[in-house]
């Protein structure tokens, strides 16, 4: 035997020994399968919650402005002092709006007086109107006699007409009179109606939030671009409402009426049940830099149920809204969901890969790019599919699913499983990288059962 001869043969022994050194640590492999925890498919309680948090707010509150400027001469509330509505809360000197109102008052007195002097005069119109017509007759009757003269006859025809357009002239006079002092008496009632202003009292039963003023400052009123400065907050805390902002994503599930569970920060282990009883139609508008990058949120308002002593408004909140119920779902757990690249044909029904040997299990991440965009028969098509690996035998069999709501740890699943499916859980690196037909392995738990 030549040595080329020999060194062929030592070749060849070499690779049927390694060949099968492979074929058995892919049979190992094959029969042993990834390990992998498993939960059996049931049916059971599922709510979909909705977290967000926002601030606890009063349903009513009311900002004390002021009417008229002035120093504040007597301040009567505190913060966190309760009040009912008339209550006093603050004086602003007077002295200036009295000295108007005197003013207004003596203008009507003064023409009113002026008006009883032309009543008078009306009234001395009218007599000597009277005398002129009796003159005016006696004179007519005579010269029909033709017992007088033309002239006289015009004379007390002239006298009538004079007395006449007094005695109109003179009610004129009245009525613009009486006109005068209807305005001057509106302008009375104005300067006290200011006057009433620098008086305030409490427009509701609350508590007092905010002071920002002091004894003795002068207040500042509003204009058209200019608010004026807010005095007191009052906030009617009887009704209490926590307003939060909920993601965009999460606004179609709400309705009105929907239970709450609210946690506040400042008393804590405690909740709160409320309900849901507005969603606002527009997205909270922001004015911080960057904030076409940040996430679209709209406010929704929850009323709680009774009232809470010790709450102030500002606090900050959390609120769980429960936007649906299933008493008996059947339930997957969130960890089995995953997503893969599935090919259907023209019925929608799916078409499996068959493997080739362990090529397939062993493809790249590029090689199975490639492969995913490879043209399909036509009447097939490809799309990213939800779906679960449902245990069949010691395999792993990837089907489809179709969810409905989210609960905390499990999806209601409305199609694609039954009860008492098996669905592969974890761990999560093996569901991430499992693939379908995939040989599985159910690890075994500490007291010898299976997950």
């Amino acid at each position: 035997m030549t040595s080329r001869t020999k060194k062929i043969l030592i070749g060849v022994g070499i690779l049927v020994v390694g060949g099968a050194v492979v074929a058995a640590n892919l049979a190992f492999r094959r029969q042993s399968g990834k390990e992998v925890t498993a939960e059996t498919i049931t049916t059971r309680a599922l709510e979909a919650i909705v977290s967000a948090s926002g601030t606890i707010q009063a349903k009513r509150s009311v900002n004390i402005s002021a009417d008229t400027m002035g120093r504040v001469t007597d301040l009567a509330v505190n913060e966190g002092q309760s009040v009912k509505r008339g209550d006093f809360l603050m004086q602003i000197d007077p002295r200036n709006l009295e000295s108007a109102v005197q003013r207004t008052q003596a203008g009507v007195a003064a023409s009113e007086a002026t008006l009883q002097q032309m009543r008078s005069a009306v009234i001395s119109a009218r007599e000597n109107l009277a005398l002129a017509q009796q003159n005016f007759k006696r004179q007519q009757d005579l010269w029909a006699e033709q017992l007088t003269t033309r002239e006289a006859f015009d004379r007390a025809e002239t006298e009538l007409k004079l007395r006449e357009a007094e005695l109109r002239e003179r009610e004129q006079a009245v009525r613009t009179q009486e006109a005068r002092i209807r305005q001057e008496r509106a302008g009375l009632s104005s300067a006290r109606y200011d006057l009433s202003k620098v008086r305030i009292t409490s427009p509701i039963d609350g508590l007092i939030t905010r002071r920002n003023i002091e004894e003795g400052e002068t207040v500042v009123i509003g204009t058209m671009n200019n608010p004026g400065t807010v005095l007191l907050t009052i906030a009617d805390m009887s009704v209490i409402e926590a307003e939060v902002e909920v993601d965009e994503t999460d606004i179609p599930s709400m309705q009105i009426g929907q239970i709450a569970k609210v946690t506040i920060d400042a008393i804590p282990n405690k909740t709160f049940t409320g309900k849901v009883t507005e969603i606002g139609n527009s997205p909270i508008q922001t004015t911080a830099a960057g904030a076409g990058q940040q996430a679209t949120n709209f406010k929704v308002v929850v009323t709680l149920d009774g009232q809470i002593p010790e709450v102030r408004p500002g606090f900050t909140c959390t609120a769980e809204i429960t936007t649906a119920t299933r008493p008996k779902a059947l339930a997957v757990p969130i960890q089995a969901m995953a997503v893969r690249d599935l090919v259907f044909d023209a019925k929608g029904n799916i078409v499996r890969e068959k493997p080739e040997g362990d090529q397939r299990r062993r493809r790249s991440p590029e090689a199975a790019a490639q492969a995913a965009a490879r043209d399909l028969p036509e009447g097939q098509t490809r799309k990213e599919t939800e779906g679960v690996f449902v245990l069949r035998s010691d395999a792993a069999e990837f089907v489809p699913v179709t969810t409905g709501i989210a609960g905390e740890r499990h999806f209601e699943v409305l199609s694609g499983l039954k009860e008492g499916d098996r669905v592969v859980t974890g761990p999560y690196a093996t569901v991430r990288d499992l693939q379908d037909g995939d040989k599985v392995k159910v690890q075994e738990n500490s007291e010898g059962g299976r997950r």
